[in-house]
């Protein structure tokens, strides 16, 4: 093999696996990636804080009411029932823990249930009855009137959260919704006592935004019952 031929098979394998080789400007390269990084960070922390801005300046005296009646519910001994698909699965997940598990020392435990917890039930339901039907049945079977339930879909129409959602009214539970784009059918068909829109098209600013919401939303509960326990109410 020729010098050449050694320097043009260095050069092939240069375009096909560029990670092998360092670049001619290491420092240069770095540079860029770091400009890059900071770049594309500073614009997310923009979206999302334009996006916590919409949601406060939307529903600010919502979220105050919601978590009055969620502070109510709670203190009756309502339990939370939080569900969603995919991403908002652990957005919900993350509902319950916050609830069972207080991340501020001052605050109460919460009784919380995430229904996409247990697999037996989501895959049982699935498989016997239809996808569509693996909230709504765990909310025949354990829902009651004073319970709160949190669907969370970044479309607003995921079926088996709006199913969830209409059996949760049916048997007197309080309904809240977060979802994304422009409500979906959670919106338009009012399913929820209290629905906060994320209005994105993009997924993980959406999920951002429902953070933000929940989060506020939990705050507020724990202030209420604490100005409560204060006047005396148990």
């Amino acid at each position: 093999m020729t010098e050449s031929n050694r320097v043009d098979g260095r050069n092939v394998n240069r375009m096909l696996y560029p990670f092998l080789y360092p670049p001619n400007d290491a420092h240069g390269a770095l540079d860029n990636a770091l400009a890059e990084a900071r770049s594309s960070t500073l614009q997310k922390c923009g979206d999302t804080t334009a996006l916590r801005r919409q949601l406060v300046a939307e529903y600010a005296e919502q979220m105050v009411d919601a978590a009055i009646a969620m502070a109510d519910a709670f203190r009756a001994g309502g339990t939370l029932f939080a569900f969603g698909n995919g991403g908002s699965a652990t957005d919900a997940q993350d509902a319950a823990v916050d609830c069972m598990v207080a991340p501020v020392e001052s605050w109460r435990a919460l009784p919380a249930v995430a229904l996409c917890n247990d697999i037996g039930v989501v895959t049982g339901v699935a498989n016997d009855v239809g996808f569509d039907s693996v909230f709504s049945r765990q909310i025949i079977a354990l829902g009651r009137a004073g319970d709160i339930a949190l669907g969370i879909t970044t479309s607003g129409s995921s079926r088996n959260v709006l199913a969830g959602l209409v059996e949760a009214r049916k048997r007197g539970m309080l309904t809240v919704a977060l979802v994304g784009y422009d409500g979906g059918a959670v919106a338009s068909d009012h399913l929820a006592d209290y629905c906060f829109i994320a209005r994105l098209e993009y997924v993980p600013r959406i999920q951002e935004g429902h953070a933000t919401v929940w989060h506020t939303l939990l705050e507020l509960v724990h202030a209420c019952l604490d100005e409560r326990s204060a006047d005396g109410v148990p």
